[in-house]
């Protein structure tokens, strides 16, 4: 399966969602904010298929994230999770083109379901 960076604020959030993506046979690094997650993603350039970021976190938020995360490993896939999709839809946002966005709230089957699809897309 694929090796994944998890970049969510909310504690409980990410525990759960690492857990699933664990289960469904991912291996899941969970990082609480954007700047950990560019520290994860520098350590290890191309060490990660997909980059599943909340949008809205403090510092650096999840469409920094994956503009950042996009120049340092432009192979990397990218996937909003959040409650703002419109934001992440919005021409403005600077967010990569190819990103996924799955709206909150989603089941997670829905989320390991849409990892694969992302993960498995050329």
């Amino acid at each position: 399966m694929a090796r994944i960076l998890l970049a969510e604020d909310d504690d409980s959030m990410r525990d759960f969602l690492a857990k699933a993506l664990n289960r469904a046979g991912h291996d899941v690094d969970a990082v609480a904010d954007g700047e950990e997650g560019l520290d994860s993603l520098g350590e290890t350039p191309g060490a990660y298929e997909l980059l599943l970021t909340d949008i809205v976190m403090p510092g650096v938020d999840g469409i920094e994230l994956a503009r950042r995360a996009a120049q340092i490993d432009p192979g990397l896939k990218i996937m909003f999770i959040t409650g703002f999709a419109a934001v992440a839809l919005n021409a403005g946002s600077q967010a990569p083109n190819q990103a996924k966005v799955l709206s909150k709230p989603f089941h997670l089957r829905d989320l390991v379901d849409e990892v694969a699809k992302v993960v498995e897309a050329a």
